[in-house]
């Protein structure tokens, strides 16, 4: 008993760090839905300041490094999260069509990139690369509720924005990865790891699917809403921590394996909304704000009043809106006025927490300086808020239900 005492006292943290996550983890939210900002924002604005600013908590001391570890589970369920969110079921509902028009608004969003950021005078080639794919994605967690919140989810300009932003977001994020294995390997045997670990991922759907066809009566287990032993959460953790395993033995960053992992669990099983809404409960209620905060500990501040680095921050900022409000205007030629193709443009700039843990791999590998990651934590800071006001001005709230449409009507050419 006395070892077991000994043994937790060096892994835990002293007193101070602990009390402060606590707090912060749980009255973060209350403050942020009375101002009616976005949570995360405050998370980064709380770990700043115990970080960074006022040095409560100081990178390199095990005090960060538990608070890290913790962190570092919560970037895993991000992502986790973020394959979970895409719902395969109404992409192959709508058909072809929205689907072709979300790739190729996605395809001009990296095209502008490409060149927005040859304006910044980028340090390198693969640094440009690397803000091409980062700035192109999109997040559902802000495109989602914006469109329930207006009554436009079942509109035209509701389903093209939703199938572009999930587009968006899974392209962005297995390019990043798979970037990611070209840099740090310079290409070679180590490319195969990216095919080897979607091969396993086939492997396991096969396997996965096989079984729940032949034993439904156990699956349906995983999403009762009484189960004592919470069989679906264990369930989605394994297979979570099972992909991450697989990635780490593969060479691959485990974020990749994280999100795959996500989506495959999505595309076995449909109707998921109880586990789905169990899941974020759990991770949204600790961990992954754990996660922001880490990041705002570890915000490079000082970096900030290098000269320069302010200017090419805002200068990130200001291109990564203008690659998807100008393609997005495109919209219009599948059947959308002006204002609704604006809107859905201001709608994808939203960006929020995918982007931050993309821009931190950026960080580890070496593509990005921290310069340039302060910048993005600075666009999610800007979007997250402005974005979904923007929208909202611009696609009102409709009073009835004429103008939506049943999503299978979507199945344009």
């Amino acid at each position: 008993m006395m070892d077991a005492v000994v043994v937790a006292s060096t892994v835990l943290p002293s007193a101070a760090p602990l009390i402060l996550i606590g707090l912060g983890a749980f009255t973060l939210p209350l403050i942020a839905g009375r101002l009616k900002l976005p949570a995360v924002v405050l998370e980064l604005v709380f770990g700043l300041l115990i970080g960074p600013v006022f040095l409560l908590v100081e990178t390199g001391t095990s005090d960060a490094e538990f608070i890290e570890l913790l962190a570092e589970l919560g970037l895993l369920l991000l992502m986790f999260l973020a394959g979970f969110e895409i719902d395969f079921e109404r992409l192959e509902r709508q058909g072809t069509g929205p689907l072709i028009t979300g790739a190729l608004l996605f395809g001009a969003f990296l095209v502008a990139a490409w060149f927005g950021f040859g304006l910044l005078d980028p340090a390198s080639t693969n640094e440009r690369v690397f803000l091409t794919l980062l700035t192109s994605a999109a997040s559902l967690g802000i495109v989602i509720p914006a469109l329930r919140a207006t009554g436009r989810s079942g509109t035209r300009q509701g389903q093209l924005t939703l199938v572009t932003a999930i587009i968006a977001e899974f392209g962005s994020a297995t390019a990043i990865v798979f970037f990611g294995v070209i840099v740090e390997s310079g290409g070679g045997w180590r490319l195969l790891s990216v095919p080897a670990l979607f091969a396993t991922m086939g492997g396991v759907l096969g396997v996965m699917r096989q079984a729940a066809w032949w034993y439904p009566e156990r699956f349906e287990r995983l999403f009762a809403h009484d189960d004592p032993d919470e069989l679906g959460i264990r369930a989605s953790l394994a297979l979570l921590l099972v992909f991450v395993g697989i990635s780490v033995a593969l060479g691959v960053e485990a974020i990749l394996g994280a999100f795959l992992a996500g989506a495959l669990f999505a595309y076995v099983f449909r109707n998921i909304e109880v586990l789905e809404t169990r899941l974020t409960g759990f991770s949204y209620g600790f961990f992954i704000p754990v996660f922001f905060i880490n990041v705002g500990i570890g915000f490079p501040l000082s970096e900030l009043g290098e000269p320069g680095v302010l200017t090419k921050a805002l200068g990130l900022i200001g291109i990564a809106i203008a690659i998807k409000v100008g393609p997005s205007m495109l919209l219009a030629l599948r059947g959308l006025s002006l204002r609704e193709s604006l809107g859905a443009g201001v709608l994808l700039t939203g960006q929020l927490s995918v982007i931050i843990a993309l821009a931190e791999f950026g960080v580890e590998i070496g593509v990005l300086d921290e310069g340039l990651e302060a910048g993005a934590i600075l666009l999610v800071g800007v979007t997250a808020i402005l974005s979904p006001i923007v929208f909202r001005a611009l696609s009102p709230p409709l009073e009835t239900t004429n103008e939506s449409v049943d999503s299978t009507a979507l199945d344009v050419p």
